[in-house]
C-alpha cells in the first residue's frame, strides 16, 4: 500500500483516513509541550474534518476506566456517527489490538494522519506500526502533546527517521481542501475559525463587515 509518487502521497478525501490515539482526559493533563487547550480543539478539527470531507476515522481509548480516563467527551461529540471507537484493555501499540488493526484495514485507504496523547508511545507506536503495515504516515504533531519538549523532539526525530511525515492540523485540512470553492470550503472555514485557528473567524467577521459595508 506505500507508494513513493508526490501524487499518490498528497493527501486527498479519497485516499486518507484519520486514526485517533488515546485522546484521554487523565492523559492529557500530562501534556506539557503544547498547551492543552490547543492539542484538544485540534483533535476535535480532525474529527470535524472526517464528517466535512466524508473521511473513515478511528479512535481509541487506553484502559479508558484506569488513570487514563475516558475518551475526551468534547472528541467523542465530534465523532462521525457510526465511527468506530476501539477500547484497548492495555495494548501500548494500538495496532497490537486485533479489534483496532480491523478497523483501521476496513478503512482500505493508503494515506493515515495519526495523532496520539502522548506523543512519544501513542502517536510514536502507532505512526511506526502503520508505516510498517505499508501506509503513507501524516503524523500531526499540534493534536498530539507529551510531558516535555525534549520527548517531543526525539520523538519526531525518530519518526521522521522511519519515514512519517511530520504535519500540522491547519496543514492537513488545506492539503484535503486543495481549492476553496471545492464543496468542503465552508465546513473548512468553520473548522479554521472555531477550533484549528480561532484568529480566522476574526478575519471571516472582518471579511462579512467590510462587505457589507460595501454593499450598503
Amino acid at each position: 500500500m506505500s507508494g513513493n509518487s508526490y501524487v499518490t502521497n498528497r493527501l486527498t478525501p479519497e485516499n486518507t483516513g484519520i486514526l485517533l490515539v488515546d485522546h484521554q482526559s487523565g492523559l492529557l493533563l500530562g501534556v506539557q509541550d503544547h498547551d492543552q487547550n490547543e492539542v484538544r480543539r485540534n483533535a476535535q478539527a480532525l474529527a470535524r474534518t472526517a464528517k466535512v470531507f466524508g473521511l473513515p476515522i478511528v479512535a481509541t481509548t487506553s484502559a479508558p476506566q484506569g488513570p487514563n480516563g475516558p475518551l475526551l467527551p468534547e472528541l467523542a461529540a465530534e465523532l462521525p456517527t457510526g465511527a468506530p471507537v476501539i477500547h484497548r484493555s492495555g495494548e501500548v501499540d494500538a495496532f497490537d489490538d486485533p479489534a483496532f488493526e480491523a478497523a483501521v484495514r476496513a478503512m482500505d485507504r493508503p494515506n493515515l494522519v495519526i495523532a496520539g496523547v502522548i506523543t512519544d508511545v501513542c502517536l510514536m507506536f502507532a505512526s511506526l506500526s502503520a508505516l510498517g503495515h505499508g501506509y503513507h504516515v501524516h503524523s500531526v504533531t499540534d493534536a498530539s502533546g507529551t510531558t516535555n519538549k525534549l520527548a517531543r523532539e526525539t520523538s519526531l526525530l525518530r519518526l521522521q527517521n522511519a519515514g512519517a511525515t511530520l504535519n500540522s492540523t491547519v496543514g492537513v485540512i488545506s492539503e484535503l481542501l486543495r481549492d476553496w470553492k471545492n464543496p468542503g470550503g465552508p465546513g473548512t472555514a468553520d473548522i479554521f475559525a472555531n477550533l484549528a485557528m480561532p484568529f480566522y473567524g476574526a478575519v471571516i467577521a472582518s471579511h462579512s463587515a467590510a462587505s457589507g459595508n460595501n454593499n450598503g
